[in-house]
């Protein structure tokens, strides 16, 4: 019988925009919280395998010592990953890896875009239940940890066969730099003039170059809302979108919500269409900072070339109305 993954970030939902913005604080033991509710969920699916990503702070440790106090049977099969782990972003990419090569059936994330980004490195057609506990969440939603758990447990012991009926298959963009695929984002990619890294968070609209997004809804919150609320692009279509920002030369401004709380003008140069499979070049100012998903992660210097291509051959994220509709169908809870 297929397995479930947990991947909880311990970081998420905690950088500088708690600062510079008024974004909501998610500490790592209402996580745990959230964790011990998705292990009710799964128990209820029927999952009896569940595999937790080890932290510093021992999210997983804490969900499973609640919740023995009271339902140990909800806990006897849940283990916590045997891995190593430094507490950054490639303990979520291990994770992911180990996961995927042990089989398992869905893998749920706690955590922004950028955890969801760091997993799709590694899961390959392993399907991602994505929960919102970051900062900027166009990808992951706000999903009751029971629900979640259901969902996911329900979906794993679907199996493979049911990855096109009960998910959605994200895009992507690629990072291209001096001819080699650098990295990806699954939902943003911003030119961010200067070489300064920082707390990495982007939040300061004046070093904005250019913004490339997979997707983007008048509705959404962050760096793609500033695309979303000029041409808005449905996470099921074939396309993406890209904005020249700046106020040389712009043609018209945009009032959008780039952060929580924080709302900014800004001015755009020109909009294009992205196409998937064609390579679309950075603007040339260096040096330059590429964030992804949110995030920089890139730095080009003098004589770096780099160009940006949309793939529409992303993760599988779990439809969560699908598959309880799907169970509700086939009359899975009813006795």
């Amino acid at each position: 019988m297929s397995f479930v993954g947990i991947i909880p970030n311990p970081a998420s939902g905690k950088d500088i925009r708690r600062v510079a913005a008024h974004a909501f604080v998610v500490g790592n033991r209402e996580k745990a919280n959230i964790v011990g509710r998705m292990l009710i969920g799964l128990h209820a699916a029927g999952v009896r395998d569940v595999r937790i990503m080890p932290d510093g702070f021992g999210i997983g440790h804490h969900a499973m010592r609640d919740l023995h106090r009271r339902w140990p049977e909800v806990v006897s099969g849940v283990s916590i990953l045997d891995m190593d782990f430094v507490g950054a972003w490639g303990d979520s990419v291990l994770a992911a890896t180990l996961l995927r090569k042990q089989g398992a059936g869905c893998i749920i994330t706690l955590g922004g875009d950028g955890t969801v980004r760091d997993v799709a490195k590694a899961c390959a057609d392993t399907p991602i239940l994505p929960v919102s506990t970051g900062t900027n969440n166009v990808m992951p939603r706000f999903i009751e940890g029971t629900v979640a758990g259901l969902a996911a447990g329900l979906m794993a012991l679907q199996g493979e066969g049911a990855l096109e009926e009960l998910c959605l298959r994200a895009k992507r963009i690629d990072i291209i730099v001096n001819g080699e695929v650098a990295d990806l984002a699954l939902v943003d990619v911003a030119a961010v003039a200067g070489s300064f890294a920082g707390a990495r968070a982007v939040w300061q609209v004046e070093l904005l170059r250019q913004v490339a997004v997979t997707s983007a809804s008048p509705a959404s919150l962050g760096l793609s809302s500033i695309v979303g609320l000029l041409h808005p692009i449905a996470g099921d279509d074939a396309l993406g979108a890209m904005v020249s920002v700046g106020p040389e030369g712009h043609t018209q401004t945009v009032l959008a919500p780039v952060g929580p709380g924080l709302m900014a003008s800004v001015p755009i140069r020109e909009l294009s269409i992205m196409v998937p499979g064609r390579p679309y070049p950075v603007v040339p100012e260096r040096p330059l900072q590429l964030a992804l998903d949110g995030e920089r992660k890139i730095g080009l210097r003098s004589g770096d070339e780099a160009s940006l291509m949309l793939r529409t051959d992303g993760p599988w994220i779990v439809d969560v109305d699908r598959v309880m509709r799907r169970a509700a169908q086939n009359k899975h809870f009813i006795s």
